[in-house]
């Protein structure tokens, strides 16, 4: 799996999380859901993620997105 994938994979883990705790917990996690969001939009235009760095200092390879 390369730093792409992973970093995608966590995002959707996190948006099914999210809406786990909206529907069981409290609707107030629809700010995490949109923070998630937000960090996505951003991610997309800077190329910075936080994510990619974490997941890069675990050894993941570069895809094409995060280099």
């Amino acid at each position: 799996m390369n730093l792409d994938r992973a970093v995608m994979a966590f995002a959707g883990v996190m948006i099914l999380l999210s809406a786990a705790l909206v529907y069981f917990v409290s609707p107030w996690w629809l700010l995490f859901t949109a923070f998630i969001g937000l960090n996505l939009i951003q991610s997309s235009f800077t190329g910075f993620c936080p994510a990619a760095i974490v997941f890069r200092k675990l050894g993941f390879g570069a895809g094409c997105a995060f280099k």
